[in-house]
């Protein structure tokens, strides 16, 4: 637990997901108030109501900049400014290029990408002017691989996502924020469990070295980490989570 966490508040997107919630109970557990951001309006508040006083439940469309700095407002009139902001809301596609449409194209790079872009624009004029903020990524092994099993539009997304990372970091060096991202590899969610076949899940545990998915806290455990003081010589990093898979 770190203690000096105490009383920041953290944008969490995709809150409602297993990877999202998992991050937002591990930052509640470290004293931050938590902004839950999903679009999925009535499962995100229902969790925020369980989750107690210190989370509170936003929905908006992060795929569109106007929503998103409506939204953004409605945060910081709720609760202030955010010191940490975590990327987490992603949708899967697993079409390769020639079954890619334009409007799915847009749908996954809106989601997974633009979101990232639109709530970073709004957050980092109060992260520099603190000289304090942490922009953590949620990335994918898809951005090194090509999509072992993702589609074209989410292996393109998070590749982007990793560059908007090096961005991100690069520029706000300076001013005592970090940014850097997490490379998961199959984590234990709905991902895995119901848009991937039996057949699909067995082949990718015989390719993990060790043998199993990652749990949804293993990711939550290095948000975590990067959100805290002791990463603040860390920036610019993509840490990776797969058990082995690749190894570079």
């Amino acid at each position: 637990m770190f203690e000096s966490l105490k009383g920041k508040l953290a944008i969490v997107t995709g809150s409602a997901g297993t990877m999202g919630l998992a991050a937002v109970k591990v930052l509640l557990e470290d004293g931050c108030r938590v902004a839950m951001v999903d679009f999925s309006r009535e499962r995100n508040e229902q969790l925020a109501r369980e989750l107690g006083a210190d989370a509170r439940a936003f929905s908006f469309d992060i795929s569109d900049a106007p929503a998103v700095r409506a939204g953004h407002a409605e945060i910081v009139t709720a609760l202030g400014e955010a010191a940490i902001l975590v990327n987490n809301a992603g949708i899967l596609s697993n079409n390769k290029a020639e079954a890619t449409d334009a409007a799915e194209w847009r749908r996954v790079l809106g989601a997974n990408l633009d979101g990232a872009f639109y709530l970073a624009q709004c957050v980092l004029p109060g992260m520099k002017s603190r000289r304090f903020g942490r922009i953590i990524n949620t990335c994918s092994l898809a951005a090194k691989t090509g999509g072992l099993t993702a589609g074209t539009a989410y292996s393109v997304s998070k590749g982007a996502m990793t560059s908007l990372t090096f961005s991100l970091a690069r520029e706000l060096a300076p001013f005592g924020v970090t940014a850097n991202g997490i490379s998961p590899a199959y984590v234990k969610t709905p991902m895995i469990t119901e848009q991937l076949n039996e057949e699909q899940r067995q082949k990718l545990l015989k390719d993990i070295p060790v043998g199993r998915f990652c749990e949804p806290e293993e990711f939550a455990h290095v948000v975590r980490f990067l959100a805290s003081p002791m990463a603040g010589f860390i920036t610019g990093e993509i840490v990776d989570l797969n058990g082995g898979l690749l190894m570079d």
